[in-house]
């Protein structure tokens, strides 16, 4: 297992919509997470638009993301929440996440 966190970077204006469709996630993308290998995913929030998360991956972050992107619903998601992020054109949010090293863990 490895925990993983990564930042990225929606509009602020756009956060609260951000977070209703995080509300209403689609149950196949749920299966999907699950499928590849991600738990205890949490997204954390600023009012400037930037983005947290915290993932614990089965593998690694890598084989997680590996994993998503061989899934039809992954695809559709991403292209449906493009548009929150901040991006170079044409880029998909997960492929833009900035990964942070982990340094001290304490349970």
């Amino acid at each position: 297992m490895q925990r993983v966190g990564f930042e990225m970077k929606i509009h602020p204006e756009m956060v609260d919509e951000y977070k209703q469709r995080h509300d209403d996630i689609w149950p196949e993308m749920s299966e999907a997470l699950v499928r590849t290998g991600w738990r205890n995913y949490t997204i954390f929030f600023r009012e400037d638009g930037t983005l947290f998360g915290y993932v614990e991956c089965d593998e690694s972050f890598e084989a997680s993301l590996a994993g998503m992107s061989k899934e039809d619903v992954n695809q559709k998601w991403q292209d449906d929440m493009s548009p929150f992020f901040q991006l170079p054109d044409g880029a998909h949010p997960d492929q833009n996440m900035i990964q942070w090293r982990e340094v001290f863990h304490a349970d």
